[in-house]
């Protein structure tokens, strides 16, 4: 027996009385957060939720999401986490294609409402047959009619509950890609991949008993799902769950309440180094010494950003790569090991990578081509998409990332750009990750992306889309002459547009898809 709920009841039993999550000023202990989970499944044993039967969950990051979590997996189920931002049509694609059986949805706030939207989706798939509505206070009545709320169904429950027995390769969770292709597509990830994963997690970011994790990055994203709480409660840490990322509630979980370890997306590093304090109320020479650890995934941190956040919060920043489908992490800086900037290290324990070209050949030392991964950390496949599956393994052991990288002769990894990114200018190939790392050097600009823009009679044409340093200036045509001077005539963009901001995921992505759709 193998279930990815034993990452909280070892901690369940060693630390009983220890804090497991602090939200403002709200302490749950290990041992209490474990009640709430029991309860919480023998809701769902008692509403006929068994063993592989699919439960949707979407919520932000508040104490309920480990509840509800570790409670459909105590319960033998799998956890179907979905993004926040999700509307009514999008649920209801997700309930169907899981082939959810109930579906636990946070109320949302008058900015989002989620549980309208959610019921709404519920509403529309006979399939899914209970849907229950977390509240913010969990003894308050259910604001939407008909939709039963998490309070009512855990107050006649027991706190006490033994496991359901689950294989190691039984399905524990499925996770959502982003449907940058099509639609989203459900990656089948097993007990032990995640347990795994959680587990070379806990080891690479040499998290410590006493370390407080401030998670920030969405919980139903495989990044902080892993990466942070699993990781996280397996050590015995404890974790502030930041419901919406901004710099101050970061340095507020920092200087207040002592965290110690942070994870982020590249866009969160940005907004952290370029802070302004003007209010005053941040002692940034003790959140220095109080910061211990940096984790960054989900894209390729910009070299100019790593040795800015580093300089400035004397913090080391451990990076790392993977996907939905590989639970997520594949590749790790060793901490004690030297990094090279920009590199995503080495693969994890009992993972291979490596770089295939187009054939799936393997291309020398130095040479570009197409991540593939093999090991314990990959999907079983993509639920109910047998020929999606196919294509991504192409018949063999290798899963396509569909990420374009190099490896050196050192044998450290460095993610170039994304293959549907790759923008190919009068027949030669440019890289805009590439692009966007001279960019970031440029003294005016604070972030930029590259894509490429249809074009008459080169095929694509390079464009940059740039926010400037407050403060500062220039002008399109400023920026075209300078990077002339910095790059290949091929490469360097003969388009620049100047705005505010950039459209961003949930996650923190750059969404270039977006950006590509106003052509």
């Amino acid at each position: 027996m193998l279930n990815l709920a034993s990452v909280l009841d070892y901690s369940v039993s060693e630390y009983p009385e220890k804090t497991a999550i602090i939200f403002g000023e709200q302490r749950i202990t290990f041992s209490q957060l474990n009640t709430y989970c029991n309860q919480i499944a023998n809701g769902l044993v008692a509403a006929g939720i068994g063993k592989g039967d699919k439960v949707v969950l979407s919520c932000l990051n508040l104490p309920y999401f480990p509840m509800v979590y570790y409670a459909i997996l105590k319960a033998g189920a799998v956890v179907v986490p979905i993004s926040v931002l999700s509307k009514p049509r999008e649920i209801a694609y997700y309930l169907k294609n899981c082939d959810a059986r109930a579906f636990f949805c946070f109320q949302g706030t008058p900015e989002l409402p989620m549980g309208e939207f959610g019921f709404a989706g519920f509403q529309e798939v006979d399939s899914c047959e209970h849907f229950r509505l977390i509240t913010a206070d969990p003894a308050a009545p259910s604001p939407i009619a008909g939709a039963q709320t998490l309070g009512m169904m855990m107050a006649p429950q027991s706190g006490e509950f033994e496991a359901v027995a689950t294989n190691a390769d039984d399905t524990a969770v499925i996770l959502y890609t982003s449907g940058t292709t099509g639609f989203p597509k459900g990656a089948e990830l097993s007990h032990s991949s995640m347990v795994m994963n959680a587990i070379g997690s806990r080891d690479l970011a040499e998290l410590q008993h006493d370390d407080i994790n401030v998670i920030s990055l969405p919980l139903f994203h495989s990044f902080g799902q892993t990466v942070q709480m699993n990781a996280g409660f397996l050590r015995g840490c404890t974790m502030i769950p930041i419901a919406k990322f901004s710099p101050e509630a970061i340095f507020s979980a920092v200087q207040n309440d002592g965290a110690t370890v942070f994870a982020g997306v590249p866009t969160m590093y940005w907004a952290m180094l370029h802070y302004q304090d003007e209010a005053g109320e941040f002692d940034f020479d003790k959140i220095s010494k109080t910061l211990r650890v940096g984790v960054s995934g989900g894209a390729a941190l910009p070299v100019e950003i790593l040795k800015g956040f580093e300089e400035k919060y004397q913090v080391r920043i451990l990076e790392g790569y993977g996907l939905s489908e590989t639970c997520p992490v594949a590749t790790f800086n060793q901490p004690h090991k030297p990094s090279k900037p920009g590199s995503i290290g080495f693969p994890i324990w009992g993972i291979e990578v490596k770089v295939f070209d187009e054939n799936d050949r393997e291309v020398p030392v130095g040479e570009v081509g197409e991540i593939v991964i093999s090991g314990h950390n990959v999907m079983k496949g993509y639920y109910n998409k047998p020929e999606e599956t196919a294509a991504a393994f192409k018949g063999g052991k290798w899963f396509h990332t569909g990420d374009l990288a190099r490896m050196d002769e050192d044998g450290f990894f460095y993610i170039v750009d994304r293959v549907k990114d790759l923008i190919i200018r009068g027949g030669f190939n440019v890289y805009p990750r590439e692009l966007e790392e001279v960019l970031l050097t440029h003294p005016a600009i604070s972030l930029v992306a590259v894509i490429g823009v249809p074009h008459e009679s080169h095929g694509e044409e390079v464009k940059a889309v740039v926010v400037l340093k407050e403060g500062a200036a220039a002008t399109p045509d400023e920026i075209i002459a300078w990077s002339k001077e910095q790059m290949a005539a091929y490469k360097y963009p003969r388009i620049v547009d100047i705005r505010d901001s950039l459209p961003m995921s949930a996650t923190g992505k750059i969404l270039k898809k977006e950006l590509k759709a106003e052509v």
